[in-house]
């Protein structure tokens, strides 16, 4: 048998690879050392490591902007979205990859058209909504909205990968008194779980970053307000600037953790995806 060829890295691309990690860690470099600075460190030596190691920053900014119970809701909001976004996507996804008819195709280009929507043009109606509900300042309705926002990409990215699962398995799992439960947890899901686990971290980065619904219908009540929310709190007419990037490190910090974690598999996903695509 012949031996698989290994793939050698040239130069260019060793050098391409070095430059595409510098342009994406040197800001986050520059973030974490302006996190332990003072202003005037700040603007005088910005990629310089501190000379006074300013700690308390990051305790500053934790009281100040109270980011422990903002990034509580954060994380709470996430994922409950994120568990209720893959409730409905996923069954939805699975009728419509098993079925192609004239309603099946109507009710994707239904999806579809969610694309077409602004998302400041939603803000108004979902207000009025809230408030119709009277769920208007709550976490429960920014756990309702997010799922509803993020159905249309979520559903078609499933249903592409849901499409790819062999005829010959499901008729074979038919066969044997498999109903559609059976084959949604135990064929589909699992042959489609790169789409899963790409759409769970996409969502989840969205749901983490959504600022103008949280702002606008769960409003900046300590109580209920998100970490995107607290931290502009953190500016004022004598903005500390070390304390402000302690506070933007301390909300992106749980995201970078959960990235580490799903790094490989993140990776798994996409290059299945791109390859049955």
């Amino acid at each position: 048998m012949n031996e698989p060829r290994r793939r050698t890295r040239t130069p260019l691309a060793t050098v391409l690879s070095w430059s595409y990690a510098l342009i994406l860690g040197a800001p986050l470099y520059y973030l974490v050392v302006s996190a332990l600075k003072s202003n005037i460190e700040i603007f005088t030596r910005p990629f310089s490591l501190p000379a006074n190691w300013l700690w308390e920053n990051f305790g500053t900014a934790w009281q100040t902007a109270d980011l422990g119970r903002a990034l509580f809701n954060s994380v709470l909001v996430s994922l409950v979205a994120v568990a209720l976004t893959l409730g409905l996507a996923v069954p939805a996804a699975y009728a419509l990859a098993r079925t192609d008819n004239r309603l099946a195709r109507v009710i994707t280009g239904t999806f579809s058209a969610g694309f077409l929507i602004p998302p400041f043009a939603a803000l108004i109606p979902t207000v009025v909504l809230a408030i119709e509900m009277g769920l208007y300042g709550t976490r429960e309705f920014q756990m309702l909205f997010l799922p509803a926002s993020a159905l249309p990409l979520s559903v078609l990215l499933l249903t592409q990968f849901m499409r790819t699962v062999p005829q010959a398995l499901v008729e074979s799992a038919a066969l044997d008194g498999a109903g559609h439960w059976r084959l949604l947890t135990q064929v589909f899901v699992p042959i489609a779980m790169p789409g899963v686990v790409s759409v769970t971290i996409l969502q989840l980065l969205t749901f983490w970053n959504e600022y103008l619904f949280s702002l606008t219908i769960t409003g900046t009540g300590p109580d209920v307000r998100t970490v995107q929310v607290a931290l502009p709190t953190l500016v004022s007419d004598a903005t500390n600037l070390g304390v402000l990037a302690a506070g933007t490190v301390l909300t992106v910090l749980p995201v970078y953790v959960v990235y580490s974690i799903m790094n490989r598999r993140m990776q798994e996903a996409l290059t299945a995806g791109a390859v049955k695509g």
